[in-house]
């Protein structure tokens, strides 16, 4: 157990949980950025609700939100960290293991500062239907991020987040990876949305997506996927300068990415000069870090074609 603190500790925690050879592509990481992501997400700028305080996915009134489905295998694979560190808030671990993932996969350093507390019970939760939906369009893209104070370029930065992980047809109803190696952070994502044919495609399950099939592909290779959101930053004419952008500089991508990233996880929070959160949470009861809970994951149900969509 660590001292109270001691976040470089947790952090090295978390790289050990990284590597999971039965899960996925053999790795959490993209995970726990989804983790990161969702938790924060939620934010609302006009009634400043939601967003990374709290650690709302402990409760079912948020972690049983079909877009948060898959996620409690994320929180399930923190837990031995928690264990080991039980002075750390979930809200705080869950924000942090974003950031020590993408920079274990190569991807830039990005700022994050500790505080965050976790509530004491669901009172606070924000309602469902704050995160994407990635079978929507640009419009839609919009009406989400301008809720929680992101501009254009923002949205097409945060969204270079699709370079990891996969789309599953039991969580969000997509399938597939957006990249050949998604578990490596890159600019790749927005050169294959820009360079490949991608075509319209209807699963089984009845989801469209957009898949590119490789003509010199081996027997069972899995095709690359793009989501209807995904097309929208090709296809609108303020998104798509910034995708062209981010395809031909990587370091321009990186830096950007960094700083949206880090708006994202600190949604909701407020600081003083010093750093210290601020929010009536934190000063009333202070760093209350939630007890471990159990190691086996519980989530929303396999999701159906109305409803939001993710990872």
């Amino acid at each position: 157990m660590s001292k109270p603190g001691d976040y470089d500790a947790v952090r090295r925690d978390i790289v050990a949980q990284l590597k999971k050879p039965d899960y996925d592509d053999g790795s959490t990481g993209p995970l726990f950025v989804r983790l990161a992501w969702h938790s924060s997400g939620t934010y609302d700028v006009e009634s400043d609700t939601g967003g990374s305080n709290g650690a709302g996915m402990r409760y079912e009134a948020e972690g049983g939100d079909p877009a948060n489905a898959g996620l409690q295998h994320g929180r399930t694979f923190l837990e031995p960290v928690k264990e080991r560190h039980p002075w750390i808030t979930y809200s705080d671990l869950w924000t942090l293991s974003g950031v020590v993932a993408i920079k274990e996969m190569g991807g830039p350093e990005i700022p994050w500062k500790p505080g965050r507390t976790d509530h004491v019970d669901d009172s606070k939760v924000p309602p469902r239907g704050r995160l994407p939906d990635g079978a929507q369009g640009a419009d839609h893209l919009r009406f989400i991020f301008y809720r929680m104070g992101f501009n254009d370029q923002e949205i097409v930065a945060l969204s270079g987040g699709h370079n990891l992980g996969r789309g599953h047809a039991d969580r969000s109803g997509f399938q597939g990876p957006w990249v050949n190696n998604p578990t490596r952070f890159s600019n790749q994502f927005f050169k294959l949305l820009l360079n490949l044919e991608w075509k319209q495609t209807t699963l089984a399950n009845g989801i469209t997506q957009f898949q590119y099939v490789d003509p010199d592909a081996e027997e069972g290779d899995e095709p690359l996927m793009m989501l209807p959101t995904d097309i929208a930053l090709r296809e609108d004419p303020k998104f798509r300068p910034w995708v062209e952008k981010y395809a031909k500089d990587k370091d321009l991508f990186f830096d950007h990415f960094s700083k949206v990233f880090a708006k994202l996880i600190e949604l909701g929070i407020q600081r003083d000069v010093s750093g210290s959160v601020v929010n009536t949470d934190n000063v009333k009861g202070g760093y209350i870090s939630a007890p471990k809970k159990s190691d086996t994951p519980t989530g929303p149900p396999r999701k159906d074609r109305s409803q939001q969509a993710r990872l």
